[in-house]
């Protein structure tokens, strides 16, 4: 099978240098079907596209996209795999090298045609400490999913993280790819994934292909506020509830708890929390269409999933 791995850059100058020839090493060496290397540019405002040029003319299996104006991760990935050719798409982000041989054991899941995607076990350094992450589960809690880093000893998960798994092209597609309303970034990953379970696909968690996370180098930690990340996370987490939870009942218990939220934010200060409910509400006529379209797909319930 041809496996595409897809690099998203925004203003990565640095993490390219250090990352992306781990990568081009580990993807060289890949000797079970044919590999393409993309890196698409998120309108970056330092000397990615040049460190680029420069890894182009030593790597012919490279291949450079650019977008013409800031468009968030989602978009930014969504373009790299309409260009793709790979059955298999490999997401890398530029804050993630991977270590050795870690294509062959993510890909075997793909020998069973219900596997839609395959993460990674991410050794990811946060605070001076390493976390490894992966494996992601959750709950139903007081009208939202709350997620949580699961135990790395089993292979089911909730989701797959968009920055270091293993996606069927054919599936993606079908599914439309990360929704592009989650922009500049957080839940995309989440939400794909939950789709696909909702749709009859399987998602597994691989702890033998492993990559290294400089969590903190990445560029939602350098380019955005800590108020703008917090904002967006709150947004992002309304607009999964309101795009894909089609239960009756988590819809009432939504509604139920609002209330709550919004009294526990409000004595907390958290001006935050208004915000992102605030853009997310704007946004709710797009989340409605979204949510329209995607249940064409789903043929199972939320409770099933959760």
């Amino acid at each position: 099978m041809k496996v595409s791995v897809i690099i998203p850059n925004y203003n990565g100058e640095n993490l390219l240098k250090a990352n992306l020839p781990r990568v081009l090493e580990e993807i060289n060496e890949y000797r079970h079907g044919k590999t393409e290397i993309m890196v698409i540019d998120d309108f970056s405002s330092d000397e990615s596209i040049q460190v680029l040029e420069e890894f182009k003319k030593k790597q012919i299996n490279l291949t450079i996209l650019k977008n013409e104006k800031n468009l968030g991760f989602s978009s930014t990935v969504n373009h790299g795999v309409k260009k793709s050719t790979g059955e298999i798409i490999v997401l890398l982000n530029t804050d993630v090298y991977p270590e050795k041989n870690f294509l062959d054991p993510l890909l075997k899941h793909f020998k069973n045609e219900k596997i839609f995607a395959a993460g990674c076990l991410d050794k990811s350094l946060e605070n001076g400490k390493l976390i490894l992450r992966g494996r992601g589960l959750g709950e139903w809690k007081r009208g939202f999913l709350v997620h949580r880093r699961g135990e790395i000893d089993k292979k089911n998960t909730l989701w797959v993280s968009g920055g270091s798994a293993a996606f069927r092209k054919s599936i993606w597609e079908k599914l439309g790819g990360f929704n592009e309303i989650y922009n500049p970034f957080y839940w995309e990953d989440i939400d794909l994934s939950y789709r696909a379970l909702k749709s009859g696909y399987d998602v597994v968690f691989e702890p033998s292909s492993i990559v290294v996370h400089n969590h903190e180098d990445g560029a939602i930690e350098n380019e955005f506020s800590s108020s703008e990340i917090k904002t967006i996370a709150y947004r992002n987490q309304f607009i999964f509830v309101w795009e894909n939870a089609t239960d009756l009942d988590l819809q009432f218990l939504h509604l139920f708890w609002l209330p709550y939220h919004f009294v526990k934010a409000l004595l907390r200060t958290d001006w935050h929390f208004f915000i992102g409910f605030s853009q997310a509400f704007i946004l709710l006529p797009k989340i409605i269409k979204s949510s329209l379209k995607y249940q064409k797909t789903f043929v199972k319930r939320d409770n099933e999933i959760i």
